[in-house]
């Protein structure tokens, strides 16, 4: 299966089980920027529920600007205030901890490029699960795709569709109830290295 898909900040579940099932990786980084998408979001399980984390993008004047031109906005501290997020939503799950230096190693490093840092994140992710990433970057906008599976439309956040991925232990299931396709930053913190067989399976 080859598949073309955008390089999502963490991605959900049900996003990383099509990267990690694909022959071949197309990552679409040479069309528009669209706000309201996952290019610069994703959710996590807090102690109150579901959780966006965002990534704040420089805006220009432009009318149209390309995903791989989109530069990222340290005018907060965005990186310190995920960390955190992080640290106090998965402190107590069995596998944070041996994860924890990568996440602090990787929010101390300011990439320049939305695209760029999303790639990265997903680059660590496969690491740590041991996973093989082979994919290539989009040079120019794909338009039409009838030899590889177009997965471009699962960024688009407005219409997210109900998806149900494998179920497993969250840390706060028994206060607010399973949630369902969150990053895959729950499951590799909840599951370790368990989660590749759980999802692929």
């Amino acid at each position: 299966m080859d598949i073309l898909i955008h390089p999502n900040y963490f991605p959900n579940i049900h996003q990383f089980t099509q990267i990690i099932k694909a022959n071949n990786i197309l990552f679409e980084v040479s069309d528009n920027y669209q706000k309201q998408t996952f290019r610069n979001r994703t959710y996590i399980y807090g102690a109150n529920g579901k959780l966006g984390l965002f990534i704040p993008v420089i805006h220009t004047h432009k009318y149209r600007e390309l995903f791989k031109d989109v530069k990222i906005s340290y005018d907060s501290n965005w990186m310190d205030l995920h960390l955190k997020s992080l640290q106090s939503a998965y402190r107590s799950s069995p596998y944070f901890e041996y994860f924890e230096d990568d996440f602090i190693k990787l929010y101390s490093e300011k990439e320049k490029f939305l695209a760029d840092f999303n790639i990265k994140c997903i680059r660590l992710i496969s690491s740590l699960l041991d996973l093989d990433l082979d994919y290539k970057i989009s040079g120019e906008y794909v338009e039409k795709t009838n030899d590889i599976i177009d997965l471009r439309g699962l960024s688009n956040a407005r219409k997210e569709k109900k998806i149900d991925t494998p179920k497993y232990i969250q840390v706060f299931e028994s206060k607010h109830g399973y949630i369902n396709n969150l990053s895959i930053l729950d499951l590799l913190f909840s599951e370790g290295p368990n989660s590749v067989s759980l999802i692929t399976n």
